[in-house]
């Protein structure tokens, strides 16, 4: 299993919060368009993300989030250190 896929599988499961099961989630699940986020729960998720990879990721990376796979991808940079 690759870093990324590793993020993916802990961030699925993070987001079943707000799903409550009734979205199955992918790579291209929208976090707005399809979950129906409002800004507070984007950055609930951005809390669950600091403390599921001991990270601190900084706000302005939320424009480029659209989907899990971005916020993923977002994770993994930022763990790699770019």
């Amino acid at each position: 299993m690759t870093e990324y896929q590793r993020i993916l599988s802990e961030l699925f499961k993070g987001l079943e919060v707000f799903t409550k099961g009734r979205y199955e989630l992918t790579e291209n699940t929208e976090l707005v368009g399809d979950l129906n986020m409002d800004s507070l729960q984007i950055m609930e998720v951005l809390l669950f993300v600091e403390d599921s990879f001991d990270i601190s990721l900084p706000v302005n990376i939320v424009p480029d989030v659209k989907t899990v796979g971005d916020l993923a991808a977002q994770i993994e940079k930022f763990m790699r250190g770019e």
